[in-house]
């Protein structure tokens, strides 16, 4: 895709920015951390499919799978690990003030973490290539959202699901109508 007007708004509105003022969104941030937990779901790529569609565009599937395997590797061993140090941490952070404060210590280490991942995200989707084409324009309407984002992130799953998630359960699709019905209200951070 080599449309200039969508690649520069792209490169006005970073992926970091976007992210931020779509999780401060009503629901969204629960929406994501029950598609997170629940089934499996990495929210940097959930993000990075929000922020695409945001401003038109999509992901070509073929192009998109390589960074999606690097990415993963990335929450895999970075910020998966920080963020299961931070919770096996919680009950014994409510007895001890070092504990306590190493938390909080994880807790920015994990965030940096999942915003150094948004960055490659980005990095990824404004890098021209011409070997592949990486960014098409979304034909998306804003009715069939929670639908595509469905079948982006589970019609090949990264991770293995939890054994209740059968394909996407209800609390998944309700995530994701959450999510999508605060898309085009996503505004930049003032």
């Amino acid at each position: 895709m080599r449309d200039s007007n969508r690649l520069q708004r792209l490169q006005q509105r970073p992926l970091w920015d976007f992210a931020l003022a779509l999780y401060a969104q009503p629901g969204v941030e629960q929406a994501c951390l029950t598609l997170q937990d629940d089934a499996g779901v990495d929210v940097c790529e959930l993000l990075f499919h929000c922020w695409l569609y945001h401003h038109g565009l999509q992901a070509e599937p073929g192009a998109l799978a390589a960074i999606r395997e690097e990415r993963h590797r990335w929450q895999q061993q970075v910020t998966a690990t920080l963020r299961q140090l931070r919770r096996d941490l919680k009950s014994q952070a409510a007895h001890s003030e070092s504990i306590s404060t190493l938390r909080k210590t994880l807790q920015t280490a994990e965030i940096q973490a999942e915003r150094e991942n948004l960055q490659r995200w980005q990095q990824w989707a404004l890098t021209l290539s011409d070997q592949e084409e990486r960014l098409i324009k979304s034909d998306i309407s804003q009715h069939n959202v929670a639908q595509w984002l469905q079948d982006m992130l589970f019609s090949r799953p990264l991770a293995p699901l939890p054994k209740q998630v059968r394909g996407v359960d209800k609390e998944a699709q309700r995530a994701l109508t959450v999510l999508s019905g605060q898309l085009d209200r996503c505004e930049s951070p003032r």
